[in-house]
């Protein structure tokens, strides 16, 4: 019964969500281009207002109708009485593992978004408990993550889909519980505190009661992520935009004259001109990125990932994954040329396919592809569960730690993958 609630709660939430949430980012590119009109075309401070600012205002406003939802479905269960008889039920399997029967609900929470998974870690009292609950809970596989899976699925496992997104949700549970174990043992040892707890009647929850509850969580996560959440926007927008150089612009505002001119000379098809003008604007987001310090910050690290099967364009990818992890896939689409993609992005996936190592091999094969997917499922929180968490602990310290030890346990775990597959053939 509660599996099936816990199902028919993410459905819930996250159907319907995709409405308001199109509706957020629709407003998001409405006020972009309304803004953008009132600065120099091209110009810094036109990009720092659509890009770095409103982007990152929209990135934290997108949230918002799934975690006012997931806190909706939450109130009901908790108001009803249902969920601490669940979590009272987990409790003697949740001590096996090194985690309190509280910690039950946050972590099935982690599946659908780490940020409530994070935060409904508060009525865990004990502070070890709570913590090591904190720790471990990026671990579970958020929503966020499934656009990076679903087009590296497409591309390279479009029959078995399934079997391998379940082993990456499989793992991500079972290094949440092998963390768990190592951190109450070494870093927060001491018995677990015993479940004690006056179960409270079933209930029917009062709507008043509900929305009460939705509303001082929901804000509560706008006031303690937002700032941080747009503070890591502006500064991937920096590194992705800087050092700035209008010469580019020029070159390429140059060639799109010039192909105007061939349509209106007749010379190609208005379909040819508007393909044409894409291209290079492709080429122009392409070309900007690599000379940005964030593409310099991709060939810097790329030794680093390269035993991982990863060139220095996935680097760059994972590293804007650190302000949400569905900016993977968009950031790939921008280096590989096929301007604004998604999951379904079938010029994307060719263009992985097709990419090779200056040696001629391909960098994306089937392993590379799962080795990225395995990183993706287990590197750093994002900058909102980041922010989310140094609000819960009241530290910088556990943010950190988080953010550290979670990125050496994807390498180290992934390193496993893709030399271990190498070594039984499947490179």
């Amino acid at each position: 019964i509660f599996l099936f609630l816990m199902w028919l709660m993410f459905k819930f939430t996250f159907t319907l969500s995709e409405v308001p949430m199109g509706w957020v980012e629709t407003g998001q590119e409405w006020l972009g281009d309304m803004c953008g009109r009132f600065f120099p075309a091209e110009s810094a401070f036109q990009s720092l207002v659509v890009e770095g600012i409103i982007g990152g205002v929209g990135s934290v406003i997108t949230f918002v109708p799934i975690i006012f939802l997931l806190f909706f479905c939450m109130a009901i269960l908790e108001d009803s009485g249902y969920m601490a008889r669940a979590a009272f039920v987990m409790d003697r399997f949740m001590h096996k593992i090194g985690l309190h029967g509280r910690s039950f609900i946050p972590m099935i929470l982690g599946l659908g978004c780490n940020i409530p998974g994070i935060m409904a870690c508060r009525t865990i009292e004990q502070e070890r408990d709570r913590l090591t609950t904190i720790l471990v809970n990026p671990f579970m596989s958020c929503g966020a993550r499934l656009p990076v899976y679903a087009l590296l699925i497409g591309a390279f496992f479009p029959e078995k889909g399934g079997t391998v997104l379940y082993s990456i949700y499989i793992l991500g549970i079972a290094m949440a519980i092998i963390m768990a174990k190592i951190f109450r043992k070494y870093l927060f040892p001491g018995p677990t505190a015993p479940f004690v707890m006056e179960l409270p009647p079933y209930r029917m929850p009062t709507f008043k009661g509900v929305i009460i509850h939705m509303w001082e969580r929901g804000v509560l996560y706008l006031k303690k992520a937002g700032t941080v959440i747009l503070a890591g926007c502006v500064l991937v927008w920096f590194l992705g935009n800087f050092p700035w150089n209008p010469e580019y612009s020029e070159d390429y505002n140059r060639l799109k004259q010039e192909v105007r001119a061939d349509f209106a000379s007749g010379l190609i098809t208005k379909e040819a001109m508007d393909e044409n003008i894409a291209n290079l604007g492709n080429e122009q987001a392409r070309e900007k990125m690599e000379r940005s310090y964030l593409g310099h910050l991709g060939r810097i690290i790329e030794p680093v990932v390269k035993p991982l099967g990863f060139d220095w364009k996935i680097g760059v990818g994972l590293f804007g994954g650190f302000i949400a992890k569905e900016i993977v896939v968009g950031t790939l689409g921008t280096l590989y040329a096929v301007g604004e993609a998604d999951e379904e992005s079938a010029p994307l996936r060719e263009q992985i396919q097709k990419d090779r190592w200056p040696n001629g091999k391909k960098v994306f094969t089937p392993l590379a592809a799962f080795t990225l997917m395995v990183f993706t499922l287990l590197y750093m929180p994002c900058v909102a569960a980041i922010g989310v968490i140094y609000r819960e602990t009241n530290s910088w310290k556990w943010p950190l730690f988080a953010a550290g030890y979670t990125t050496a346990v994807a390498w180290i775990v992934s390193f496993i993958v893709y030399q271990g597959g190498r070594l039984i053939g499947l490179g």
